[in-house]
């Protein structure tokens, strides 16, 4: 499958843009890069781990919206865009912190959003411009409110159908793609170390407790602090692409335990119990039979970051997701002392042994 050019995606993008009302039919298109009087000015953006393409419309100076591209139109890719379009509509409808979409185009896979600026959750608590630590708190619980509604409203009337990756999160997604990504990505092909007996028995008993939590949720599951963005200091979500039928737990798990901000004990325990307080306003909830639900489901979680973060450094060779495979690992070694993974004495090994190796290199 050939790639679609740069210069057919802007042409494209400028279209829909026209269709749209957002410019008029005699707005002519700048050089890339370029911000003349009267014309577009289109600007590439950079991507994190996707293969995706970005770019930033605007006109004198105003934003106008985000275009996002497949690599190439692919079925996957396409369907993949599909989805966003899809979910994203949902969620907008249902008055979900997620940016505005203004267009789709089925062939090519192009997609418009608002344009919700350059600040993410991740630059307020890592980046040059780091705020203050009540500050940041206080963002903090603004997004585990509006993840708690999105959740919820994002659950009612959410259609399987619009997804591209399986419809609902299950005991089967987390074996092959969480547990199953860790021992293939990390432990296999990043560490070299043969698959010891017994592990998939481990995984499999993991992943039936956790699949235990009520699923008829709306969930995001790559809900961390580089996918939120802080437009006028409000939370908005993005990359809900993947989006499907989950529990509860699973978000709110991405964003405390996320390996981008290594937030302190004491303030993901702070932001739990806001979240707590937030979903139950929505729903009836057993605090203790949450936690544990969240508890198992965070280590899913952590076992899919060290997937992800040894695929993208190893095989894309984005080296930038190298550096936080240490506090991920420390973060799943951490959590294991848990005692609700007593049963778990292979996966606590491997833990362990795959951190000291990390720490050597």
């Amino acid at each position: 499958m050939v790639a679609l050019s740069d210069k057919y995606i802007v042409g494209l993008a400028a279209e829909m843009l026209r269709d749209k009302g957002i410019i008029s039919s005699h707005t002519t298109t700048a050089a890339m890069g370029r911000d003349e009087r009267s014309a577009l000015a289109i600007v590439p953006l950079a991507s994190d781990g996707s293969t995706r393409r970005f770019w930033r419309f605007s006109l004198e100076k105003k934003a106008l919206a985000i275009a996002v591209a497949p690599l190439t139109p692919s079925e996957t890719e396409c369907r993949e865009s599909r989805a966003a379009w899809y979910i994203g509509n949902h969620l907008f409808k249902n008055r979900c912190a997620v940016p505005e979409l203004y267009g789709w185009n089925e062939e090519s896979g192009l997609l418009l959003f608002e344009d919700l600026g350059d600040q993410r959750l991740h630059g307020i608590v890592a980046g040059e411009d780091a705020a203050e630590p009540e500050q940041v708190r206080e963002q903090y619980k603004e997004v585990v409110r509006q993840l708690a509604a999105m959740q919820v409203r994002g659950g009612r009337g959410f259609d399987p159908s619009w997804c591209w990756d399986g419809g609902c999160y299950d005991k089967d997604v987390m074996l092959k793609k969480e547990s199953g990504y860790f021992l293939q990505a990390f432990w296999t092909d990043f560490l070299g170390e043969p698959v010891p007996g017994g592990i998939d028995e481990e995984f499999v008993h993991l992943a039936e407790r956790a699949a235990e939590a009520p699923n008829g949720y709306f969930l995001h599951r790559d809900f961390q602090s580089r996918n939120i963005m802080l437009t006028d200091s409000r939370p908005r979500f993005i990359d809900f692409q993947g989006g499907r039928l989950g529990p509860l737990g699973y978000d709110l798990a991405s964003l405390l335990i996320d390996p981008y901000c290594a937030l302190s004990s004491s303030l993901q325990e702070d932001l739990f119990d806001e979240y707590l307080r937030e979903i139950k306003k929505y729903i009836d909830l057993d605090s203790a039979v949450f936690h544990e639900e969240f508890t198992l489901l965070a280590l899913q979680r952590n076992l899919q970051i060290i997937g992800a973060f040894s695929f993208l450094s190893r095989v894309r060779r984005k080296t930038f997701f190298a550096k936080y495979l240490k506090p991920a690992l420390e973060a799943a070694e951490h959590r294991m002392v848990d005692p609700v993974f007593s049963g778990l004495p292979l996966l606590k090994k491997m833990v362990t042994q795959g951190l000291r190796c990390i720490e050597q290199l």
